[in-house]
């Protein structure tokens, strides 16, 4: 048995990149499309060195995420790269008044250099098999420009591109600041052109105002068997009881958890009745560690998971378990390009058009979690640096 590599070094960096045509949502800051714009924007990483020579890389995540890293970090440093179990706790207990920031980061780049440790792609160390990921086409949030998602015509119109891409599913993420009848016309409209040729779903962004519209949007999204209503109130996603309620008054499912991070929480959330498919996040819920956890937890009450975002990460974990139905490709525009920096070195992508004629993906074949990253570009671009060692 080859000795476990031992933590010797731990990176953290960010760098800068430009979208073209995006702008910033007024209300909450998220990326919009905006013609003639250019967004300066900034992205961050991680890698983890060990005295074996093999280094663990994961880029992803807020800033946010990675300023929790000196509570944890040097704890890392002398102990075995392989103990993820040991440094999930650890990290856990040391962030517990911080949200357990950073513990999800770290532990995919753990997780990526384990898998160059024992030459493996992280689906085969998950006990997964790499398999076809069916894809649904996840839309930017609504905007106000000729020939971008500035009507509910203009949804139905790229669910019909969409569809005609593959994609056996759709998700409308709405308007932050439109009324409940411009959101209930969004739902009625993309359920008329498409409706029973692909599965439907709705992420308002936790943008409804009150119980009612919530209430109201709900009973749209029953006429037209959406799969799942996702985050509907102004709480963040955060209240099982309110959750509990809607899912009282309307037949839709419901999707939660984005907002609430870990296994404890997320066990709560389900004991409470308070939502019927579980998001998970490797970057909010303890990285490959916690997913993985949080997975098999819902497997336990019945219950499905769905992985928020695309990435190499999301993809080896859905192909290491039974309970998930969906692979959340986006953000997409008609208009724009994806709300990512062209970070890889090997071809890896996510986009509107990275998927196959029936609208699915596959995870990356090369130990851990099998991209190479265009350290070039990166390192071009690099607006800070901190090391711990």
């Amino acid at each position: 048995m080859k000795n476990a590599p031992r933590v010797t070094r731990i990176e953290v960096f960010q760098f800068e990149y430009e979208l073209e045509d995006i702008g910033r949502e007024p209300t909450i800051g998220l990326p919009v499309y905006k013609p003639g714009n250019t967004l300066r924007t900034s992205a961050n990483g991680v890698r983890i060195e060990t005295d074996a020579g093999i280094t663990g890389e994961y880029i992803g995540g807020s800033a946010t995420e990675y300023s929790a890293f000196p509570m944890f970090a040097p704890s890392l440093i002398g102990s075995s790269a392989l103990d993820r179990e040991g440094f999930y706790n650890n990290a856990k207990q040391a962030t517990r008044q911080h949200a357990r920031m950073g513990t999800g980061v770290a532990d995919m780049a753990l997780w990526d250099l384990a898998g160059k440790f024992y030459d493996a792609p992280l689906y085969e160390l998950l006990g997964g098999a790499s398999r076809k990921l069916p894809c649904y086409a996840s839309t930017y949030v609504g905007d106000h420009e000729k020939g971008g998602l500035d009507s509910p015509e203009a949804y139905a119109d790229f669910a019909e591109q969409c569809l005609e891409m593959g994609y056996p599913a759709f998700k409308i993420h709405g308007w932050q600041n439109a009324s409940i009848d411009m959101q209930v016309a969004v739902v009625r409209t993309v359920g008329k052109r498409v409706g029973g040729k692909m599965d439907l779903m709705l992420d308002p962004f936790c943008a409804i105002r009150t119980f009612g519209e919530a209430l109201k949007l709900g009973w749209a999204c029953d006429e037209w068997r959406y799969l799942w209503l996702e985050d509907p109130f102004k709480d963040g996603g955060v209240s099982a009881h309110a959750h509990r309620k809607l899912r009282q008054l309307i037949k839709t499912p419901l999707l939660q958890l984005e907002h609430l991070r870990g296994l404890e929480s997320h066990v709560d959330f389900i004991e409470a009745q308070a939502t019927d498919f579980v998001r998970i996040d490797p970057d909010y819920d303890g990285g490959v560690t916690g997913s993985m956890k949080i997975a098999h937890a819902s497997e336990g009450f019945g219950l499905d998971v769905e992985l928020h975002g695309p990435g190499p990460v999301r993809r080896h974990i859905m192909s290491s378990i039974r309970n998930t139905n969906y692979y959340e490709m986006g953000l997409l525009h008609p208009k724009v390009g994806p709300f990512q920096p062209e970070i890889y070195a090997d071809g890896y992508r996510d986009g509107i058009d990275a998927v196959d004629e029936n609208g699915c993906v596959e995870p990356p074949q090369g130990p851990g979690m099998g991209v190479e990253f265009n350290w070039d570009y990166i390192n071009a671009h690099r607006t800070d640096t901190a090391v711990y060692e």
